[in-house]
């Protein structure tokens, strides 16, 4: 009946009426909360079928009522911030994104379409364009004594730092003995394979179709396209690797590596 009497108050140009209000979302990383006004959760069945979930006042998506998240965040329809998550001010959620549990995003970052983070922080001002999936367990397993593939656990995460651009379709695995680290400032185009443990250093570019394997240290100021770096290999910040896009191999390097 009051969902009734709402719509109908609506047609003639009243505002809807808000219920529910809830302390979240920090101006920057959680320390300090302020008041936002949101719908009532029972419309358009967000209370009914998810009582956790609630809908965003700014774009219509949805969020758990454990997140923090900035008044002037949007968050598009179909995009979810699921609990405890953190998403700075001024930041955007693009439609068909999830932002997993505990997940932190500073302001000013923009999470294009169908982006999967879970088990990661991005910094400040960055761009994540679509379907790039960042916190992924790494591809690690091992062997038992009766030939079986067992797999490796795979607990901590991965760490984007400030102004990174990340291309589409990039995967970015979450750490297993340390973080996986994508240093300030780097610029990483489409369909890049990084893998667990890999730490990036800052103002490196990797481009399209790049694959770092784990637990490589890469410090280099340009890797171009189509070349795999091995496992447990550390290349050195004076080292360049350029491969023409054409037919013509015009690959010079003064790789330095060693294993670690």
């Amino acid at each position: 009946m009051a969902l009734a009497l709402r719509r109908f108050a609506a047609s003639f140009g009243y505002p809807p009426h808000f219920q529910c209000v809830r302390a979240l979302s920090p101006l920057r990383f959680a320390n300090s909360c302020s008041s936002f006004v949101s719908c009532d959760s029972s419309e358009d069945g967000f209370g009914a079928d998810h009582p956790e979930f609630r809908k965003w006042h700014n774009g219509g998506g949805s969020f758990h009522k454990s997140a923090c998240i900035d008044p002037t965040v949007f968050i598009e329809f179909g995009a979810v911030v699921h609990s405890k998550s953190v998403v700075g001010e001024h930041s955007h959620i693009g439609s068909g994104a999830v932002v997993g549990p505990s997940v932190t995003i500073g302001q000013s970052t923009k999470i294009g379409y169908n982006v999967a983070l879970s088990n990661c922080s991005i910094g400040d001002s960055c761009i994540i364009h679509n379907g790039v999936c960042i916190g992924q367990d790494g591809f690690g397993f091992t062997v038992d004594e009766h030939g079986n593939m067992l797999k490796k656990p795979q607990m901590l995460n991965a760490r984007v730092g400030n102004y990174v651009e990340i291309g589409a379709n990039t995967c970015i695995d979450r750490g297993s003995w340390r973080e996986t680290v994508v240093g300030d400032h780097s610029k990483i185009d489409n369909l890049v394979q990084i893998g667990h443990n890999v730490v990036i250093g800052k103002s490196c570019m990797l481009c399209g179709q790049v694959g770092i394997a784990g637990s490589v240290t890469y410090d280099l100021p340009l890797l171009a396209v189509s070349r795999k770096i091995l496992q447990n290999l550390e290349i050195m910040a004076a080292s360049q690797l350029f491969r023409s896009m054409s037919g013509e191999d015009k690959l010079q390097t003064t790789v330095e590596h060693q294993k670690s």
